[in-house]
């Protein structure tokens, strides 16, 4: 019988670049093996078009996406919460698997400034599906 599968939700302020770029680059180093979700405490109208920009440069197309407001029930529903930034906006339940990742916020950046962000962020997200599926 397959073990369930895990599920990450990465929490940013406004859930337009760094929280996005996450999702986007678990969603296709993963595929279906880990349940992806991405939330903000204050969620932006539009995703930020550098992050887009930065993702597409590696191949993927997170223009699809759109800011989404933090809830408790997707805290609850996630075995792992992933915290960029958003301080004590984060709600926090007993049980739940938490990492702060401290990135700089792309936000109002140019392209050679989100790309090191970028690049930071699939790092960890490759050590992240290594530690969930290994």
């Amino acid at each position: 019988m397959n073990a369930p599968q895990p599920s990450v939700l990465f929490v940013c302020i406004h859930n337009a670049g760094r929280s996005q770029m996450a999702a986007g680059y678990l969603r296709h180093l993963a595929g279906d093996r880990i349940e992806v979700r991405s939330a903000g405490s204050m969620p932006a109208e539009h995703i930020n078009p550098i992050a887009v920009e930065a993702m597409r440069e590696e191949g993927i197309d997170i223009t699809a996406e759109q800011p989404k407001v933090l809830t408790s029930e997707a805290v609850q529903a996630s075995d792992v919460v992933i915290t960029m930034g958003c301080g004590d906006a984060c709600p926090f339940f007993p049980g739940t698997r938490y990492e702060d990742w401290t990135l700089d916020d792309p936000a109002g950046q140019g392209i050679d400034a989100v790309r090191p962000i970028r690049d930071e962020i699939r790092r960890r997200v490759e050590t992240l599906i290594a530690e969930l599926l290994g």
